[in-house]
């Protein structure tokens, strides 16, 4: 077993006492044992349980319940541990918890120390290793529109609540909309990730949310400078919805979008002409800019649960995997719905899937 720091600050002073080394080097060892980075006594705290915290540490620490930690543990099908490439072995319970509280709130990781026990680089593997798997092995719930959940029935189902809540187009089923997320100034190509109209350096992604509240699908990150209809250019979103946006009887469904898209079959916006609107396209726009606000709630969920990707200057391009970060926060968005539902979904009336069935389709 490796000795921890006060251990090894013992001997070089045992050695020095006994005339092994003298006090030079004795200063020099205590200076490579100490490093750049501050030491926090991680071994003097106890091991994380997570059956021994309060519900209310649990739901502000890791945004859910102990039981819905479980639940959702359970539902990503994680294995019984997790294996870091230095060899550290960690309980993949812990590890999903490590997880959460990183993103729950934009702290650094010795503030972790004293929940974990852990020292500093454990705790940033284990939060890297479980961000890259949930987003390996469940990233495709937001690239295709082809789940369970998106089944044709549901799909007219969400056209008909959107349509109850006075939106004129009686066959839209979601809202499509890019979100510009601020990120610390890189170094280099700055002026590519530079977005003129928000003034920040950014990363950019696009969305369609479902009235029950879930994002469907998402893409990104693109760099900060891009225009949305670029991004759906990108994206082959207009490929997907080809495919799977139809009702049980064949009829084409739409998402609804801003301004800048355009018009297609699948891909409604906004009335606009130069020489002014009628009343009936005044009247249309109205009733569908009310119900697309629900996109921006969605998006303003992320970053009130998941804080972390709110706080720029550690969203570091190149240093840390900022995509893939949000992408994660986005699919753990999605489960913290299906637990405990959302503005969206009470808005439209309609209740998300389960955990199970979001996740794995049954």
């Amino acid at each position: 077993m490796a000795a921890n720091y006060d251990e090894v600050e013992d001997l070089i002073l045992a050695y020095n006492d006994a005339g092994v080394i003298d006090i030079d080097e004795a200063l020099l060892l205590h200076d490579i044992q100490e490093g750049k980075n501050p030491q926090f006594p991680y071994w003097t705290y106890e091991k994380f349980e997570l059956g021994l915290m309060q519900e209310d540490e649990s739901k502000a620490e890791f945004r859910m319940l102990k039981n819905d930690v479980l639940a959702l543990h359970t539902a990503l099908r994680f294995p019984e541990q997790f294996k870091c490439y230095n060899g550290v072995v960690v309980d993949s319970v812990e590890a999903l918890c490590v997880c959460l509280r990183r993103l729950a709130f934009p702290c650094r990781y010795g503030d972790l120390v004293p929940r974990f026990a852990r020292p500093v680089p454990q705790l940033s593997m284990i939060t890297n290793m479980v961000i890259s798997d949930i987003y390996e092995r469940y990233g495709h719930l937001l690239l295709s529109l082809d789940q369970p959940w998106l089944s044709r029935a549901n799909l007219k189902s969400f056209a008909d609540a959107v349509h109850a809540k006075g939106a004129a187009l009686t066959n839209c089923w979601g809202f499509v909309d890019g979100t510009v997320r601020p990120i610390c100034r890189p170094g280099r190509n700055q002026r590519t990730v530079y977005n003129g109209h928000k003034r920040v350096h950014a990363l950019k992604f696009q969305s369609v949310v479902a009235p029950n509240g879930l994002i469907a699908n998402l893409y990104g990150p693109v760099e900060g400078r891009r225009h949305d209809a670029a991004m759906l250019a990108m994206s082959g979103l207009m490929g997907e919805l080809e495919q799977h946006s139809f009702a049980p009887d064949g009829e084409a469904l739409c998402i609804y979008g801003d301004p800048a898209y355009p018009h297609r079959i699948h891909l409604q916006c906004p009335s606009q002409q130069r020489q002014g609107l009628t009343q009936e396209q005044q009247a249309f726009n109205q009733s569908m800019s009310q119900v697309r606000v629900s996109v921006e709630w969605v998006f303003k969920e992320i970053v009130t649960y998941f804080k972390f990707i709110d706080f720029k200057k550690e969203l570091k391009i190149g240093l840390s995997p900022v995509g893939k970060t949000y992408a994660v926060c986005a699919l753990l968005q999605n489960a913290l719905t299906c637990l405990y539902g959302s503005n969206t979904a009470k808005y439209f009336d309609i209740e998300p899937p389960t955990l199970e069935f979001y996740f794995n389709g049954q």
